[in-house]
């Protein structure tokens, strides 16, 4: 997906799929749900809750639904595109403006928009607290890296301890440690740069 902060942007953006965007957005935007910007695509809400996004990726169009698990699918369209990771999350694919039935689309937004309404929605489990890599413990002995990683958030120490832990390799644990050092003595998330 590309990054905008305009939905006119992100269309333009995804010049082979202008046309599918279009025409979900026209959808959308006969429902009462408010379009809106986030993580660089376009979301449209309901009293500040993700109900539907749309995206553009090399091989299809999608329409995700962020609470899609509840909806009825008679149709059969919808998957998850996450399997095992997402829980609520459900998306619908095209590869054609043939594809798109708006009378079908329009269906399953106003389903999602009575959903939202109504209440339904998964909600995340709390995250269970991630132990330190030894060579993380070891690196942050040093006193500047360790008061530097100290005033990180909760969730940039996370994403760090995390990316540590998911090496196989003692190696490849040691190396992700010297990549990593210069960004927590800047102050820096290892994501940040896709929050901006």
């Amino acid at each position: 997906m590309n990054r905008a902060s305009t939905v006119d942007e992100y269309i333009v953006k995804s010049p082979q799929w202008a046309e599918e965007l279009m025409l979900l957005r026209s959808i959308l935007l006969t429902t009462e749900l408010k379009e809106e910007v986030k993580w660089g695509g376009p979301i449209y809400t309901l009293n500040g809750k993700n109900v539907v996004g749309i995206g553009a990726f090399k091989a299809y169009v999608g329409l995700w639904f962020h609470q899609g698990v509840f909806l009825k699918d008679e149709a059969g369209v919808l998957v998850n595109a996450a399997e095992g990771k997402t829980k609520g999350l459900r998306q619908w694919r095209f590869q054609s403006m043939g594809e798109i039935d708006p009378k079908l689309v329009s269906k399953y937004v106003e389903e999602a928009i009575e959903n939202q309404k109504a209440g339904k929605e998964i909600k995340p489990e709390p995250k269970k607290e991630v132990e330190f890599a030894e060579e993380l413990a070891a690196a942050l002995k040093d006193d500047a890296l360790r008061k530097a990683f100290e005033a990180l958030t909760a969730a940039a120490q996370r994403e760090y301890k995390e990316y540590i832990q998911a090496a196989k390799r003692p190696e490849t644990r040691v190396k992700r440690v010297e990549k990593i050092t210069p960004l927590i003595l800047e102050g820096v998330g290892l994501n940040d740069k896709y929050r901006k």
